[in-house]
């Protein structure tokens, strides 16, 4: 029995239960951690800022200090998020230009100049897909703002200023610390295989007609009501917490390996994304798998089978694992289930028919799987599967 289901008092649960609603209204402030990496990224933005801004001045531009917050609102999270605004800002310096003088050399009062200039470049930017280079753009506007000087001189000015802060900044962001990134994922990656292992363990056993007859105990003793009420709490305490969670975690490493991917100039790092995805993806599945669990009102002999078959599947939730022998096993289970007798009762009807349900899903389960499988191309499994390989082999954890 899994540990979290030792404690059967149901005013324990209840107590849980209601600590748990009150944490969901009033979730707790997160606390504030300080990790190595903010410190890097602080020190690499701080650094970036203050050469661009020396540059700028080494060269005898106007202005100079600008080019520091160009930098600074440059660098991003990835380098190709870093390229492709570096990129755009370069594109929009035209147009951002082009609006100043349309603008300034019509309208004398500054206020009123500055809010039709950034009322323009807003719209122009949305228009074209590329609101982020507004704000760089409306930096320079205020340079042509204060001065009125739309010469060649000062336009090259302020084209070198923007070309120096986004130079820089895509230098400074070439230093990245992609191993320790790549570690941390891969912790994700046990992490999340755990949290499904317990998961599909705890779903075994909700399926045990073990697990319903003590449920059904507690019917004749406490009453139907007051027992499906501490049933419910039970599941809302254990295996629908579990898979919240479970999703959370993964949208988590989801954003992480996005990251790193783009982090990258190589297209195999695209690996840890797509496995991401594929386990939310997986998460959803057994998120409908225990909609229908909660449907079935008589648990029918045929759902200790699958119990056991889900408890089979939950010692084989790895990364380098190629779900061929289980879906084969699945098929078996199929095949098994269309030869039992046809059901009696309507309600022997329902719960059979609640368990082919729950048998597509764990098909659907598996075939997400087996699609990440077929898609890994020579390159990432040599980068991500080969090294493990030899690992995993003895216990057939691919």
């Amino acid at each position: 029995m899994p540990e979290v289901y030792k404690e059967t008092d149901g005013h324990n649960l209840k107590r849980k239960s209601f600590r748990l609603r009150w944490k969901n209204i009033y979730p707790k402030r997160p606390r504030f951690v300080f990790e190595p990496a903010i410190l890097i990224q602080s020190v690499r933005i701080a650094a970036g800022s203050g050469a661009a801004m020396f540059a700028a001045s080494a060269l005898h531009l106007e202005f100079a200090a600008s080019a520091g917050m160009v930098t600074l609102l440059t660098i991003l999270t990835t380098r190709w998020e870093t390229l492709k605004l570096s990129a755009a800002r370069i594109l929009t310096f035209v147009m951002a230009v082009v609006l100043c003088y349309a603008v300034f050399t019509k309208i004398n009062n500054n206020g009123a100049a500055f809010g039709v200039f950034v009322f323009f470049l807003i719209i122009l930017s949305e228009w074209i897909g590329w609101r982020v280079t507004a704000s760089v753009n409306a930096v320079i506007g205020t340079h042509f703002l204060s001065t009125r000087d739309f010469s060649p001189r000062f336009i090259v000015n302020e084209f070198l200023i923007v070309l120096i802060g986004i130079l820089i900044a895509v230098v400074v962001n070439l230093f990245q610390h992609n191993g320790r990134q790549r570690e941390k994922i891969i912790t994700g990656i046990r992490y999340v295989e755990a949290d499904f292992r317990d998961v599909l363990k705890m779903l075994a056993y909700d399926l045990s007609r073990e697990n319903f007859q003590e449920m059904q105990g507690k019917e004749e003793t406490q009453g139907n009501e007051e027992a499906q009420q501490d049933r419910a709490e039970q599941c809302t305490d254990t295996v629908w917490v579990k898979l919240d969670r479970l999703e959370q975690r993964v949208e988590e490493f989801q954003e992480q390996a996005r990251i790193y991917q783009y982090n990258t100039f190589q297209a195999h790092t695209s690996y840890y994304s797509r496995y991401f995805e594929m386990r939310m993806k997986q998460c959803k599945s057994l998120q409908s798998l225990h909609s229908e669990l909660e449907k079935i009102k008589k648990m029918p002999r045929q759902a200790d089978i699958i119990a056991e078959f889900i408890r089979y599947l939950s010692e084989h939730v790895t990364e380098m694992n190629d779900p061929q022998k289980q879906l084969m096993r699945l098929k078996e289970l199929f095949e098994d289930m269309k030869r039992e007798e046809l059901p009696v009762t309507r309600e022997e009807f329902e719960s059979r028919a609640v368990l082919y349900h729950i048998l597509m899903d764990l098909e659907e389960f598996l075939q997400y799987k087996r699609e990440f499988v077929e898609c890994i191309d020579d390159t990432q499994f040599q980068v991500y599967w080969e090294k493990a390989v030899e690992e995993f082999s003895s216990s057939n954890r691919a």
